[in-house]
């Protein structure tokens, strides 16, 4: 066997892998959209379900980082910085989701005076929970365009 086809055989593995965790990714079902609920319950309830997303979703990452490293180290360096800001974010919107937690109130759509602080934490959690979409926006597409142009090759060669 000539190393081209234990390169093949390699990325069939970690593509294997891949689409395992996308799978377990899929039935986790989070979403990003902001609700406004001021219950400590639900609020716990979310940063589990986040927590839960975002573990699984760091597996997948860091699969997609190995599959990369298999073809262009350079690049998944690159990608391995993606995942670290990804990390990054994820533990911020965590943090905001806690002082939420420990202040439901914050989010109760009927309190029409809330404090300055309460509306600044409220799009605080808007806005990262908006970063953190858009930065696994890019990350998928960054592995897209990095299949299609330098995987896709090798495993139709």
């Amino acid at each position: 066997m000539d190393n081209t086809d234990n390169l093949k055989n390699s990325i069939n593995d970690a593509s294997g892998k891949l689409a395992k965790l996308g799978t377990e990714l899929a039935k986790i079902k989070f979403s990003y959209k902001v609700e406004e609920k001021a219950s400590k319950d639900y609020w716990m309830k979310r940063m589990n379900e986040f927590k839960n997303h975002n573990d699984k979703s760091l597996e997948y990452y860091n699969q997609v980082h190995a599959m990369m490293n298999l073809v262009n180290k350079e690049e998944s360096q690159m990608f391995l910085l993606r995942i670290s800001k990804f990390r990054q974010l994820g533990l911020e919107l965590l943090e905001i989701m806690q002082k939420i937690k420990d202040n439901p109130s914050i989010t109760d759509p009927k309190d029409k005076q809330q404090s300055q602080w309460s509306k600044e934490i409220k799009n605080n959690l808007n806005e990262q929970s908006g970063k953190c979409l858009n930065h696994e926006r890019d990350m998928n597409q960054t592995f897209r365009d990095f299949y299609q142009n330098q995987l896709k090759q090798i495993l139709d060669s």
